[in-house]
């Protein structure tokens, strides 16, 4: 199996990004892996124009790894109050617990911590999503304490079906 390649998307990524976020998320495809939010949110997970406005902006791109062409998984990273921020992060369902994930985040922070200078890696993770946390503490992430609210009403980012949820951040020194 040849190597992952990491390439920044561009406009013409959109559609297959759109595609790949929503099958890691949403929906019985994403069952199949460990990323899924199925059981507590609907609709979309990421708004194309949205998607748009991180790939054009300034210090923030969106990262795909790829293997012989083929899309394998995506993560968004940007400059955010002097730190690294990391979203958007999705792998093929039939990928997860492969590596790929795992590679991708560690190319976000090589590229955060060389390339930009920054100190740090914040994300921020649906407070009930335990084994996600989990995930990110292995890698040397650590809650912060901070929760934001998650954003109901704006169906960009999904319809909740239920009403407790919140963001918890997550931070690791780079």
């Amino acid at each position: 199996m040849t190597e992952l390649e990491f390439r920044s998307a561009g406009i013409d990524d959109i559609p297959a990004l759109v595609a790949l976020v929503t099958s890691a998320y949403r929906g019985d495809v994403s069952k199949q892996g460990w990323t899924t939010e199925a059981d507590f949110l609907d609709g979309n997970r990421i708004d194309p124009d949205v998607l748009r406005l991180d790939i054009e902006r300034p210090h923030s791109r969106v990262i795909i790894a790829e293997r012989d062409g083929q899309l394998l998984a995506c993560a968004h990273v940007s400059e955010e109050d002097g730190s690294g921020y990391f979203g958007m992060f999705s792998v093929q369902p039939d990928l997860q617990g492969g590596g790929v994930g795992k590679a991708l985040l560690g190319e976000a922070e090589r590229l955060v911590h060389e390339e930009w200078q920054l100190p740090s890696m914040r994300m921020t993770v649906i407070d009930i999503r335990d084994e996600l946390i989990a995930f990110y503490e292995r890698r040397g992430y650590h809650r912060t304490g901070i929760h934001k609210p998650f954003p109901y009403g704006d169906a960009r980012f999904g319809i909740p079906r239920r009403d407790d949820l919140r963001f918890q951040v997550l931070e690791k020194i780079l």
